[in-house]
């Protein structure tokens, strides 16, 4: 079993910047996989980003050249989001899986671990 604790969230301007951390417990050795994923009223949960174990990251259109993903050791990672917008707004949530990054990486069924989710306000 792995443990997934998110942090960092908070209320940002418009422009500003947040980074979010990710920390694992229990079996976070095993993992290949970590993702991170927002989520917002009325709509599924987006996939955001994704690193593997060898640090290969992925990013959606919507945060690509604002957001980095970065981990520490294999049992925390990090989400930095420039220059923030209104749209990012959400519940982030972190997730992990002893599988690979594959192209279903975006996908919330890829994940068996998630975390409780921080929440992001960005005001205009």
């Amino acid at each position: 079993q792995v443990q997934l604790v998110e942090s960092g969230g908070g209320s940002v301007q418009s422009g500003g910047s947040l980074r979010l951390t990710c920390s694992a417990t229990g079996y976070a050795d095993s993992i290949y996989c970590y993702g991170w994923f927002r989520q917002t009223p009325g709509k599924e949960r987006e996939w955001v980003a994704r690193i593997d174990s060898g640090e290969k990251t992925y990013y959606a259109d919507s945060v690509k050249g604002r957001a980095t993903i970065s981990q520490h050791k294999y049992d925390t990672q990090y989400l930095q989001v420039e220059n923030l917008k209104p749209e990012d707004a959400g519940i982030y949530y972190c997730a992990a899986t002893t599988w690979g990054c594959t192209a279903r990486g975006t996908e919330t069924s890829w994940y068996p671990y998630w975390g409780q989710g921080t929440q992001v306000n960005v005001s205009s």
